[in-house]
């Protein structure tokens, strides 16, 4: 009768120990990693475009880690997250060994969305320019721009009108790479500024050795995160690059 006993009480033990394991995506269908280091100007919207990202992420059971603390930057750690936003950053914001690891991560097949001024930094790491696909040149004042759909067919513009009338802070862009698929582009009679001529891409996506990548020169302005069509782009946008 004991021999039983004890047999029984090592089974309800394993069974105590087993249903007791955490699991690292019982709540959580993906992660993502918002960084919004600046080492060059820095943006008023960045506190809301966190919080409007932390929104898009609880209606979609994403969890999110914002940070602008640069040692994230580890193999180990950029594992655990399914996609990383680099929201408004500027300036140097990664050392060699931050680099080497984000290039790891998007060969492991990661995805990365830039938003606004993620083309306005690390303009001494050539890989960096293939990866976001161009690097910030200069900008007018803000002003009401058009903007035309040159892809209906990516989710971050299928929502989008045709043609698209709002206000921010227009780049120019520099080093452009040939490989990106330019999903918005500026109508430069629209507007005061611009300096690109009749091909001017301000949203784009690509794949990139391994990975996927998401840009949109929008997001300047504090009013861009509580603009619902911005809110559908930069959400499809991220679902797009998401593992």
């Amino acid at each position: 009768m004991k021999k039983v006993l004890s047999i029984s009480m090592l089974f309800f033990c394993c069974f105590l120990i087993f249903s007791c394991k955490p699991t690292a995506n019982k709540n959580h269908s993906k992660s993502i990693l918002v960084y919004s280091a600046t080492r060059g100007y820095r943006h008023e919207s960045i506190k809301d475009g966190i919080k409007a990202i932390k929104k898009i992420a609880q209606a979609k059971n994403w969890e999110v880690v914002a940070t602008e603390d640069s040692s994230f930057f580890t193999n180990d750690n950029l594992r655990k997250f399914s996609g990383i936003v680099f929201l408004n950053t500027t300036g140097d914001v990664l050392n060699d060994e931050e680099q080497k690891a984000l290039e790891q991560y998007i060969h492991n097949g990661g995805g990365l969305v830039g938003i606004h001024a993620a083309a306005d930094c690390e303009y001494n790491w050539p890989w960096y320019n293939k990866l976001i696909g161009a690097y910030f040149e200069s900008h007018p004042a803000q002003q009401v721009a058009t903007l035309k759909v040159m892809d209906k067919n990516h989710p971050a513009t299928a929502n989008l009108p045709a043609e698209w009338t709002r206000k921010d802070e227009w780049y120019n862009y520099k080093s452009v790479s040939p490989d990106i698929k330019v999903l918005l582009a500026l109508d430069e009679t629209s507007y005061q500024g611009g300096k690109m001529g009749s091909f001017h891409p301000s949203s784009w996506y690509h794949s990139f050795e391994g990975g996927k990548v998401f840009y949109t020169g929008l997001g300047h302005t504090k009013e861009s995160y509580t603009e619902p069509l911005f809110l559908d782009h930069i959400t499809a946008g991220i679902e797009s690059v998401l593992r």
